[in-house]
């Protein structure tokens, strides 16, 4: 069992990283599909990658309800890490989270089961933080939409394979709807709702 002194601290310098780090998570919402790098932090538990970890410090209070995977759930030591470093409610119902944490993608729920916001206020949706092998091997994939200039490619290798078929429920929600963070180790993509992703094949 580990004891506070032994999980893995959080940011050397809390305000700078923080800084850096909202500023990647932000440059990444605002370029669909441009790959930026979050400054690796000191530690990580457990599945949790150190891009995830960085987030998690930067984005998340006792205001933000937290949803969990079974794999990241499961662990102990990241259950304990997020409650002493960032205070954020862990909750069981998915559709009240406003951020998910996702460590096994071939476990991802329906998006449904989410928050997916209301008419009045479309910001009450939960953000997905979905963990990837790679945001620079793998498939390719063409992004459309606010922020691109004509077309950007994505090449990642993620799972589930049909992520981006099952976003597309945000076409007929929006301006509700799902938007993702894709994390390899300290590497970020962000997908927002306003993003059409189409497969170029392998």
């Amino acid at each position: 069992m580990t004891t506070i002194a032994e999980l893995p601290p959080g940011f050397a310098d809390k305000v700078l990283s923080a800084q850096s780090t909202f500023r990647s998570v932000m440059d990444a919402m605002a370029r669909p599909g441009s790959v930026q790098r979050i400054v690796p932090m000191a530690g990580t538990p457990g599945p949790m990658m150190r891009g995830t970890a960085a987030i998690a410090l930067t984005l998340f209070d006792h205001d933000t309800p937290l949803w969990l995977d079974a794999r990241m759930s499961e662990s102990f030591d990241v259950v304990k890490w997020l409650k002493f470093h960032t205070g954020a409610p862990v909750v069981q119902d998915s559709s009240i989270a406003a951020f998910a944490l996702i460590a096994d993608g071939l476990a991802l729920p329906p998006l449904e089961r989410f928050a997916l916001g209301s008419s009045e206020y479309p910001d009450r949706s939960t953000t997905l933080i979905l963990q990837v092998d790679s945001l620079e091997a793998g498939r390719a994939f063409e992004l459309h939409g606010p922020g691109i200039d004509g077309v950007a490619t994505l090449q990642a290798a993620i799972r589930p394979a049909d992520l981006f078929e099952r976003l597309r429920v945000n076409e007929a929600l929006f301006p509700r709807g799902i938007d993702v963070v894709l994390v390899a180790d300290e590497a970020v993509v962000a997908i927002p709702r306003t993003t059409r992703v189409v497969n170029k094949g392998s």
